[in-house]
Order: structure tokens, then C-alpha cells, then sequence
């Protein structure tokens, strides 16, 4: 079992608006999705992310947010069980990204 690297919303904000080229998975269902999320983020609800596994590079560099951190964590765990390399959990998720006074799209 490999440890889940994890990055605050603060580092993730810094990466996402200096023009770094990644890839932000959001893994909550699409009524939460709608009620608030962060522009190019890419929804896959944790429950169709078997299906979707294919749609990524397993070298990509992929960060995994949800809204609070545990759906997130457990996404991260399945990527890598299936081979992932380069993916992060972002801590805090939604609630954390909000309460920091991130933009976000509504």
C-alpha cells in the first residue's frame, strides 16, 4: 500500500493560477459539482472513476479534490493501485478551498 501525497488548497491554488499545465480531478457527484466548483476542473464522481481510469496518462501529474478529503483520498488510493504514479489528494477538498476565498464557478 503506498502513502497518499497530499497538497494544501493554498499550494494547489499557487500551481493552478501561475499557468502550471495540470490535471484537477473532482470527484464529488454533479449536485455538488453545480452548487460549486473550481474553473477546468474535471468531474468524475468517485463511483464512474473505474470507467474513466483510461482517460489519463498513468505519468500524468494529477491532483484529486472532493469537498472535504476523504472521497479524494480514496480516489487517490485506487489510482494508484492502478498504477498512478504522479497523483495527490488536495486536503480540505472544497470546504477548505472556499474558506480561503478561492474563485470559484457557480
Amino acid at each position: 500500500m503506498c502513502s497518499i501525497p497530499s497538497i494544501t488548497v493554498e499550494e494547489l491554488h499557487a500551481l493552478w493560477h501561475n499557468g502550471n499545465n495540470i490535471c484537477l480531478i473532482d470527484v464529488r457527484e454533479p449536485d455538488e459539482h453545480a452548487q460549486a466548483s473550481i474553473e477546468g476542473s474535471i468531474l468524475v464522481p468517485l463511483s464512474s472513476l473505474p470507467s474513466r481510469i483510461d482517460e489519463w496518462p498513468k505519468d500524468q501529474e494529477i491532483f484529486v479534490h472532493c469537498k472535504a478529503g476523504g472521497r479524494s483520498a480514496r480516489a487517490v488510493q485506487y489510482l494508484q493501485d492502478h498504477g498512478f504514479t504522479h497523483v495527490t489528494n488536495v486536503t480540505g477538498g472544497m470546504d477548505a478551498w472556499i474558506q480561503q476565498g478561492f474563485p470559484v464557478v457557480t
